[in-house]
């Protein structure tokens, strides 16, 4: 029984493990799958173009995968859906000569097999897929079509608004010419139309494409014209692919259909995201050139707080630089880079890992009024190395779940999804634990230089709560706003501006970082500020070094008053006080 609950637990992980190579989600997406004949079920694939475009499916590969059809009842080859249709188009160029090297390499399953979706249909620009015909037919249908800015920046919308399906009127949605339908009335059941996807020719705005069945013999043709521009609205499409006819024949696909904009392979609405990590990159950058030359520049006094400053910006670096890069491939070619894409989720958590030490570490007084944090130090690096742990694992489990669910059963989704919350929760105590030990060192650190009064470094600790506070402050406005904006219908933000969500997150990070940097920047002194305390009798400007094995404590020191103390003061050669941490 053990063994088994460890199996369960761990299938997940070693299935993420065996991948070798990820065909991570993009815009040259592959399909491998059946076109089920069925009259309840659609394919459907969406993306975003950034107009002019095109969406190419001239690399689709149909072959019959049964016997010949039971039932005969198509005998044209042309279909009426458009009056003016044009013979003239099947002679046309074809579109398979057209960028015949691109997109060679891997993409995706996008929802590959049968799903019962709302869709609209056609009437709009029509041509014939194949010209050989063998007998009687069947026919698969193609449509592509704009989603509205209204569709897009809200919960969604019925595409049997803009087409394509019918509304029975019960809250069902019908996609195809069924029997059913036509007693419904929804289709005129003519002899073109039944077993067809349900195209509202009034309506419909997109292209319209379809592929011959023939009722017997092997098929297996590519699309001649599948070549699909848009030089359209720039927005969200949908792709639709539908085998009508419940007595015709099953189709497999193979190949890869490419969807690109005039940018490149990148998803319209994640371009700016790109042009948003090479900034994040540049800043990075300068911000590693400065700390590190500061740090050179000033070799003999480096205190070990700024080491963990300068690792934690190279590493900010590093993630930002990952990002960019797996942005800029899958823009050039079409495909994500696996090992870019984990390697900048990996280095975010080493990060944010690394960063909640860091203000840790600050926030007990490492570097301003203790040279040392003994045992406390073995306690938040290895807080830090479970929390690098859990997270990691959930973000990894996260995004393999997205950008893999073909390779995955029902059975293994639920795991992987069991898992993810499971981490999710531990991930959130672990921050909870991070936000109350930072807020209480920091209190009392503060509190213990109020009372010692060491103004200056008060000062300084006064300035990084404003900091801390600001960034927690700006932190839940914008996840309220960003909750907000989910539960509307009409969301605030347009699709093609959805990135900014994560990107502010990003820079709150980032502003935080360099704050924290500049408050404890390379300086001739610094190591001295480390140990030095304010006299307050003698005036907050006033500093003296101390020395930790010269310290000289006198009782009668703490009981004299101030003027036996001044003349005491007086009479010595040097006046040694205590160290911070030890006081």
């Amino acid at each position: 029984m053990r063994t088994s609950l460890w199996k369960s637990a761990l299938s997940p992980v070693l299935l993420l493990l065996s991948a070798k190579i990820p065909s991570v989600e993009s815009e040259i997406r592959t399909f491998h799958g059946e076109l089920e004949a069925a009259s309840n079920y659609i394919h459907f694939s969406e993306g975003y173009l950034v107009t002019p475009g095109y969406v190419d499916l001239t690399k689709l590969t149909f072959t019959t995968s049964d016997e010949d059809s039971e039932y005969d009842y198509h005998e044209r080859a042309d279909d009426d859906y458009e009056s003016n249709f044009d013979v003239d188009d099947m002679l046309g160029e074809d579109d398979t000569t057209s960028d015949k090297d691109e997109g060679e390499e891997g993409g995706y399953n996008d929802r590959g097999g049968e799903d019962e979706v709302d869709e609209e249909g056609d009437g709009g620009d029509l041509r014939l897929l194949d010209t050989e015909f063998s007998g009687t037919s069947t026919f698969i249908d193609v449509v592509l079509f704009h989603e509205p800015k209204s569709c897009s920046d809200s919960n969604g919308c019925l595409w049997t608004g803009l087409g394509v399906g019918k509304d029975d009127g019960e809250g069902n949605l019908r996609w195809c010419c069924s029997d059913d339908a036509i007693e419904l009335g929804l289709c005129d059941g003519s002899e073109d139309h039944k077993g067809r996807l349900i195209i509202d020719p009034k309506t419909f705005k997109g292209e319209h494409r379809f592929l011959t069945v023939p009722a017997s013999g092997k098929l297996e043709e590519t699309i001649k014209y599948g070549k699909i521009d848009e030089k359209g609205e720039t927005g969200k499409y949908v792709l639709v692919m539908a085998n009508c006819s419940e007595k015709g024949r099953n189709v497999k696909v193979d190949g890869k259909y490419e969807w690109k904009s005039k940018h490149g392979y990148l998803p319209g609405n994640l371009f700016g995201e790109l042009y948003f990590f090479v900034t994040l990159t540049v800043i990075y950058f300068l911000t590693f050139l400065w700390y590190s030359i500061s740090m050179k520049c000033n070799e003999d006094s480096i205190i070990p707080i700024q080491q963990w400053i300068l690792l934690t910006i190279f590493i900010g670096l590093l993630e930002v630089f990952f990002k960019g890069g797996d942005f800029f491939v899958w823009n050039e070619d079409g495909v994500r880079l696996w090992f870019a894409m984990y390697t900048g989720i990996i280095l975010g958590v080493s990060k944010r890992a690394i960063s909640r030490c860091l203000i840790v570490m600050v926030s007990l007084g490492w570097g301003v009024i203790r040279d040392t944090l003994g045992e406390q130090m073995k306690k938040i690096i290895a807080l830090g190395f479970i929390y690098f742990g859990c997270s990691t694992a959930r973000d990894i489990m996260t995004v393999f779940g997205i950008t893999e669910n073909q390779l995955l059963s029902i059975d293994q989704e639920e795991e992987i999804f069991d898992l993810v919350t499971i981490l999710t929760f531990v991930v959130a105590a672990m921050d909870v634990t991070f936000y109350m030990w930072i807020l209480d060192s920091l209190n009392g650190t503060m509190q213990y230089l109020e009372n010692m009064s060491q103004n200056m470094k008060l000062q300084r600790y006064l300035r990084l709560r404003c900091i801390l506070l600001f960034s927690i402050l700006f932190a839940v406005v914008w996840a309220v706003f960003g909750i907000v904006d989910n539960l509307m219908d009409g969301h605030m933000m347009e699709v093609s501006n959805e990135w900014l969500v994560s990107a502010v997150w990003e820079l709150n990070y980032l502003i935080v970082l360099i704050a924290v940097a500049w408050l404890w920047k390379p300086d001739p002194k610094a190591k001295e500020y480390a140990y030095v305390m304010e006299l307050p009798t003698l005036g907050g400007d006033v500093e003296f070094e101390t020395n930790a094995d010269t310290i000289e404590d006198t009782d009668d020191a703490e009981t004299d008053d101030k003027d036996d103390f001044k003349d005491e003061s007086e009479n010595d050669d040097g006046l040694k006080i205590d160290d911070a941490v030890n006081a």
